[in-house]
Formats: structure tokens, sequence, C-alpha cells
């Protein structure tokens, strides 16, 4: 007997992928239309406004700045994040509950409170540079990702194989590279993903961080958008899209989507 799919399920499903794809599809079809407005459908087609994103000093110059911020963030991130999320799962019994809630907290306050936050302490009353504190701000953003990442990779590693290695003789320090993180490394690639797609994509702590002459790619998009209407936008939100499918890509040909999600 064959097992029919009911009509109704192939309906929803058809209504989520329009859903996840439709926006993307009208995203993409404004960004190569022959006109000086956002219009769907496309109106003639042009690759005009991709040149345009180049021509515009200002998106070069926070193309740059973003990719900075968002690379050096997550780096930072991973050097605090993965020997705190080793800590918590090694020495779990021993270290109070309350470290895992401090580590995690920069997820349950609002990003607009961090921002401000980071703009009066840091930069105002301190005077550090508005690059030092957007990169911090940035950190702080993306580590809770890259500590939960890490330590669930690490909640299914068994620490005896650790403890063996160095009754055996190995360093403690020489052991964690060369047994510990080896073995989480997919957690780690997928944390760096994670971090560095959330830093390169925020708006509400850049907001309050950027100042003259630094800024990030997402903020000059809106100060873009309040002058123009046209499709360089969309160009724009198509090469983000083409970075995170280019990401994806080679996460997939190296290690494999599969084994990132586990």
């Amino acid at each position: 007997m064959t097992n029919r799919i009911h009509p109704l399920l192939i309906l929803m499903t058809a209504l989520v992928y329009f859903f996840l794809i439709g926006p993307l599809v009208i995203i993409f079809g404004a960004s190569v239309s022959d006109t000086t407005f956002l219009a769907f459908p496309p109106q003639g087609l042009t690759l005009h406004w991709f040149e345009n994103i180049w021509e515009i000093s200002a998106f070069r110059r926070t193309i740059v700045t973003s990719l900075q911020v968002a690379l050096l963030g997550t780096f930072i991130a991973l050097v605090i994040g993965i020997p705190a999320a080793y800590a918590l799962n090694r020495h779990r019994i021993h270290l109070p509950g309350w470290l895992s809630i401090l580590f995690i907290m920069p997820i349950l306050i609002p990003e607009i409170v961090i921002g401000f936050s980071l703009l009066r302490s840091v930069n105002v009353e301190l005077g550090v540079p508005v690059f030092f504190t957007l990169l911090i701000g940035h950190t702080l953003l993306v580590l809770p990702y890259v500590i939960r990442v890490i330590a669930a990779s690490l909640a299914s590693f068994d620490f005896s194989i650790e403890e063996a290695a160095i009754s055996l003789g190995s360093h403690p320090i020489k052991t964690f590279f060369t047994i510990v993180l080896p073995n989480v490394r997919s957690g780690v690639i997928a944390a760096f993903i994670l971090a560095f797609i959330t830093s390169i994509n925020d708006v509400s702590v850049s907001l309050f961080l950027t100042g003259p002459g630094i800024s990030t790619l997402p903020i000059q998009i809106l100060a873009h958008v309040e002058q123009f209407f046209d499709p360089t936008i969309a160009s724009v939100s198509v090469l983000l899209m083409v970075l995170t499918i280019v990401v994806m890509i080679i996460v997939e040909r190296t290690l494999g989507l599969t084994i990132v999600a586990k």
C-alpha cells in the first residue's frame, strides 16, 4: 500500500518555502532592475547597481571596517570563549552556577542598552577610540554564542581521554591542543560562522558605537536609505547573501554541514 502525502501538507510546505525564498527573490530582482528606484518585477536588467557599490567610497570603507570588526571580534571571542567553555564543562562541579549565566548576560540584555552603555562608559568617559569601542561591543555581542556552541560540543566529549593522556606524561596544555581541541573542531567552526554572521549584520550595537569616519555596512545602508531609494541597497543585500552562501559552501566542502550541526 502506497502512503499518499496529504495535499494540505504539500500546501503548507510550499507556503513555508515561499515565505523563506520569496523575499530573497524580490531583493535579487530589485538589484538588477534598470530603474533609478527600487522596483519589482525588474524593469529591464542591468548590473550597474553592483558597480555603483564600489563607486561609492562610503560603501567601500564600511565594507572593510565591517570585515575587520567581524573577524577581529570573532577571533577575540574565540580566544576567550574556548577556555571559558572548557572550564565550564571540565570543572562544572567546582564552579558556581552563576558563572555560566554571567557569560550569557549579553544575550539577556537588550543590544541597545549594551551599545549605549559602552558609548557612555568606554568611549566618552574612558576616551577609547571609536574603532576599539566598536570592537569591544561586537566581541561582547558574539561571545555568548561562541561559549554556548562550543560548550554544547564539549558536553559530548569524554574527558577521560584527556586524563589518560595526562597520566601518560603529556603536558595539560599540549593535551588540550592535541586531544581536546581537535575533537571539538566542528563546534569551533560553527561558533565562528555564527559569531561572524551575527557581527557583520549587527545594527543595534553599531548604531551607538560608530562615529566620524568609522561606520559599519549595516549603518551605512541605513544612512543611504535616508537619502536615496535606488537599487544599490538591494545590490548590497545580495552581496551579503552571496557572502553567507560562500561561507556555507566552504564549510560543506571542508567539513560537511551535518558535522558542523552536531
